[in-house]
């Protein structure tokens, strides 16, 4: 670990990031260059005091989990991620394979479409990243770990997944979600990751064996979703799925699909963040 050059580069690049870039005001009377250490905190949920020690070179190790929040508050592009690991005395996460993160030109588009709530998916279907309209929409689905990162796996090994979903409904998704998996298999052939992950599947979920043999291929790009929130109820909302040019991570954006939705997530934004469990509300 660099403690002094880890130090050096987290004060330059928070000084050289607008506040605007991330969703705050710039008012006239602020005097900071760039970002303030608690709005960097705030940002990476973290405590003041570490991002103050991290800047000041007296800090413990960051563990792998903690850097990459800093690189998404940070708005870092690939190389300075991949730079802030070293730094930290890590490996950077791998440019291809299941443990990337959420592309920094993604994470700035999440903070441009302000009320309209969207996230970064992995090929695999695991949230990298989501702006604070849908973690209102649908809670804070980053914090999932191990196989439960991936939407195939909570949909077809944990009842509570599609609990809510009518039986067309129900049947519907998890052929589209098997579709796209094998669309993904198919893109990353040889990737022992992945094909670990469609073999833990074959073992836990007969209905994926069942939907796997029939090798329906689709990358989903449009979709129409009805979201049970526990504050506000039933929201239908249309999905559009934006994919990078080798298709490795996707951009959602969900708009109301009707006024009644429209009303709804209005309500949603002015009523804010209520906590409730990763993962409380139901697609269906």
């Amino acid at each position: 670990m660099q403690r002094d050059q880890l130090a050096d580069f987290l004060r330059r690049r928070r000084e050289a990031i607008r506040p605007a870039e991330v969703g705050i005001a710039d008012g006239p009377r602020r005097r900071t260059a760039g970002l303030r250490r608690e709005e960097v905190a705030m940002i990476a949920g973290m405590s003041v005091d570490y991002v103050v020690r991290l800047e000041q070179g007296r800090s413990s190790q960051p563990s792998t989990q903690l850097l990459g929040a800093l690189a998404r508050a940070l708005r870092l592009s690939d190389d300075e991620r991949d730079h802030l690991f070293r730094l930290a005395g890590h490996q950077p996460p791998p440019a291809d394979g299941v443990a990337r993160m959420a592309r920094a030109g993604l994470i700035r588009m999440l903070d441009l479409l302000g009320d309209t709530p969207a996230l970064v998916l992995s090929d695999l279907g695991e949230i990298l990243a989501q702006n604070r309209a849908a973690v209102l929409l649908m809670g804070d689905l980053t914090g999932f770990t191990g196989d439960r990162r991936y939407l195939a796996y909570r949909w077809f090994t944990d009842p509570a997944a599609r609990a809510a979903a009518t039986p067309e409904e129900e049947q519907r998704h998890a052929r589209e979600i098997v579709a796209d998996l094998r669309a993904a298999v198919g893109r990353r052939s040889g990737d022992p990751a992945v094909a670990k992950l469609v073999d833990r599947l074959h073992a836990e979920s007969a209905d994926f064996r069942e939907l796997w043999t029939e090798h329906e291929v689709a990358v989903r790009r449009a979709d129409r979703k009805t979201f049970v929130h526990p504050r506000v109820g039933r929201l239908t909302m249309d999905c559009e799925t934006l994919v990078t040019p080798d298709l490795g991570q996707q951009l959602l954006v969900l708009t109301p699909a009707d006024t009644e939705a429209r009303e709804r997530l209005d309500l949603l934004r002015v009523l804010g963040v209520e906590e409730f469990p990763v993962g409380d509300t139901q697609e269906r």
